[in-house]
């Protein structure tokens, strides 16, 4: 009889986490057919082989029908293949033959019973777990915690939110697990990550690879996804990417690669042309020797939200955020504070295209279990509100993550297992109107030369004329286009670029909707570099009856700033114009001061004053009516001329 209760005790000690207290006496079974019989059952339950060890406890327990530990034993092993009723009928079982005999089968029901939606239930056993003690201090803090779920899921239970999930069908979702997606603005282009089965290891325990995988949406769904290949994919595991607005580039997370920082390292790519560029590691400080993962890109580029493990954190795995500096490299990560972290995991960040609104996923705060969905905005100031749970059913007391979005703030998709038949999965939904995020609108350019009509590869940026914030920084396809996606209600300031060529810019007021399939549309002409060619900058501004230069004109003067040190051989004539407004004397001197302020910030950026004239034009030339306030608009312009090359006489 020791032997038999060493057994027991080394067993559950090790396989079910139960203190050696445990069972000190002799088992709950005087049958020893039942007794040998569950001894063979948990020899083979120790090497893994969980479909004969539970053909062996269920002998066992029709030799002797109240035989705890074998109860208790179905429960471990129904518990670690996820087959939560299974494991919580065992436990029931267990506790009704003997409820003092271990206590922390309490706590093992309940979590079986959470796992089922059973929350009464399972609120009353961790009640019962914490009221008899004896437990650990680790589980302890879970009880307390999963109490507080318990009642906040009894609650949500009674109002769920308009939901109705759908799979993306068979072509993406298919036996092995498909989780962690990707969309492009436009909602064409998925990636997602797919774990497939590999081999088992020497204790038959099975191995399993993930790797990208790319779909595209067609008139009749989305097509058979393609595997990346190399060189995204690579013998290790990568997973977790985040596509940029275009598709043109992404960030992911790759484990284990050679030369990584730690466990789990964030690298970047580039599409080329349909082929994806070697990946490169972010390095310092965005990767260390700690974990970092599930990466989200904002839409201009210039944020980078992840989930990491390392210090200065509030615990486990917290949100932090990387802003890019004006060089192209990233700045020292962030911490997004209590707010947003709890002493559990926050993973799986999504930035929504509007630059506002953050969706994550965490199991520190109240919730259903597991892995919940919130949502939180960024407030004028910076800030982010408290989040808020997306509610029942879209959370479960599984683990739902990796909610995206696409443009348009209805369609949403995440990977969840909502089958216990089945794996994870990809699934769409629309989104109920509280939890969608701020309305984002499509911008299609096409850049030519205004000479030949030749369509040129162009670099661009938008610039948000209220924040004086860089909005999106890219560069055009091969054919001179570029379709973005931006919020709208915005004024913005466009800046095209070409070696070779003057740049041109332009400001808008960015209203209304414009879908994907009618976008606004800006045709660009960029002119030569060469005597007598002009350009208007659009983007440079001063107060009313003023000279002093506004600070939405700071990145325009910037560019000029770079083409003049670029194009170092010519001269080039500030040119100011003002409307009809005033007297025509008022108006040659304030447009001869304003063309003065760009000389003289020029010349504070380092450009050779004999490089610059300035010349005041007055409400001479204007390019529209001096009626309607539009046309006035236009004449108030600053304008930039070659005139010469640098030693040529004139």
């Amino acid at each position: 009889m020791m032997r038999k209760t060493l057994v027991i005790l080394l067993t559950l000690a090790a396989l079910c986490q139960m203190p050696q207290s445990v069972f000190t006496q002799s088992l709950h079974s005087s049958s020893n057919k039942a007794i040998k019989t569950y001894n063979d059952g948990v020899a083979y339950y120790d090497y893994f082989d969980f479909k004969k060890a539970e053909t062996l406890f269920r002998i066992a327990i029709s030799h002797d029908p109240g035989f705890y530990e074998a109860y208790m034993m179905l429960g471990e092993l129904y518990t670690k293949q996820n087959k939560a009723d299974l494991a919580a009928e065992n436990y029931r079982k267990a506790i009704s033959i003997d409820s003092l005999a271990y206590i922390p089968a309490f706590f093992s029901l309940a979590n079986a019973e959470m796992q089922t939606e059973n929350y009464n239930s399972a609120l009353k056993n961790f009640s019962s777990y914490l009221r008899h003690g004896g437990g650990s201090a680790k589980n302890n803090r879970i009880a307390k915690k999963n109490i507080e779920n318990c009642k906040f899921a009894i609650e949500a239970l009674k109002k769920p939110v308009p939901f109705n999930p759908v799979s993306i069908g068979p072509s993406v979702n298919t036996g092995d697990d498909e989780y962690w997606p990707s969309i492009t603005a436009d909602g064409r282009t998925l990636m997602f990550t797919r774990q497939s089965y590999t081999s088992t290891d020497f204790l038959n325990r099975p191995n399993y690879q993930e790797d990208f995988y790319i779909s595209y949406l067609s008139d009749t769904g989305w097509t058979s996804p393609v595997n990346a290949g190399a060189p995204l994919n690579t013998a290790q595991n990568e997973g977790a990417a985040t596509l940029s607005s275009s598709g043109n580039y992404m960030y992911f997370a790759a484990c284990d690669r050679p030369g990584g920082y730690g466990s789990c390292d964030i690298y970047f790519s580039a599409n080329n042309n349909g082929k994806w560029s070697f990946p490169y590691n972010l390095g310092p400080p965005v990767n260390t020797s700690f974990w970092e993962s599930t990466p989200s890109i904002s839409a201009d580029g210039n944020m980078l939200f992840f989930s990491s493990n390392r210090p200065g954190g509030m615990g486990g795995k917290d949100l932090w955020y990387s802003v890019m500096n004006e060089s192209g490299t990233w700045k020292e990560p962030v911490n997004m504070g209590d707010k947003i972290n709890t002493e559990g995991d926050e993973m799986s960040p999504f930035i929504h295209f509007d630059g506002r609104t953050l969706y994550f996923a965490s199991n520190g705060r109240p919730g259903m279990g597991g892995f919940d969905i919130y949502l939180t905005r960024m407030k004028d100031d910076s800030t982010w509100t408290d989040p808020q749970n997306l509610g029942y059913p879209v959370n479960t007391a599984g683990d739902e993550m990796g909610l995206v979005i696409e443009a348009g703030g209805r369609k949403a998709y995440f990977s969840s297992k909502r089958d216990n038949s089945s794996g994870k999965d990809i699934f769409w939904f629309t989104l109920d109107k509280s939890f969608r995020p701020n309305p984002v609108s499509y911008l299609k350019g096409r850049v030519t030369d205004r000479e030949t009509g030749k369509m040129l590869k162009a670099e661009f940026e938008l610039i948000n004329l209220t924040t004086n914030r860089v909005t999106i920084k890219s560069r055009t396809d091969d054919l001179g286009n570029f379709l973005i996606c931006l919020p709208s209600g915005n004024n913005y300031g466009i800046n095209v670029s070409k070696p070779g060529y003057l740049f041109y810019s332009e400001n808008f007021m960015f209203e209304g909707t414009h879908s994907v399939m009618e976008p606004l549309i800006k045709k660009i002409e960029l002119s030569p570099v060469k005597i007598g060619e002009k350009m208007l900058l659009a983007n440079v501004f001063y107060e009313i009856d003023r000279w002093e230069l506004k600070r939405e004109s700071m990145s325009e003067l910037a560019n000029l700033a770079e083409l003049l040190r670029i194009n170092e051989d010519f001269v080039v004539e500030i040119g100011g114009y003002t409307d009809s407004t005033g007297t025509d004397q008022h108006n040659l001197q304030l447009s001869e001061k304003r063309a003065l302020s760009v000389v003289n910030y020029l010349v504070e950026s380092g450009i050779s004053p004999g490089r610059l004239q300035y010349k005041g034009y007055g409400n001479t030339s204007p390019i529209g009516d001096n009626i309607t306030s539009e046309g006035r608009r236009m004449n108030r312009r600053t304008e930039v001329k070659i005139i010469a090359r640098k030693n040529e006489k004139r």
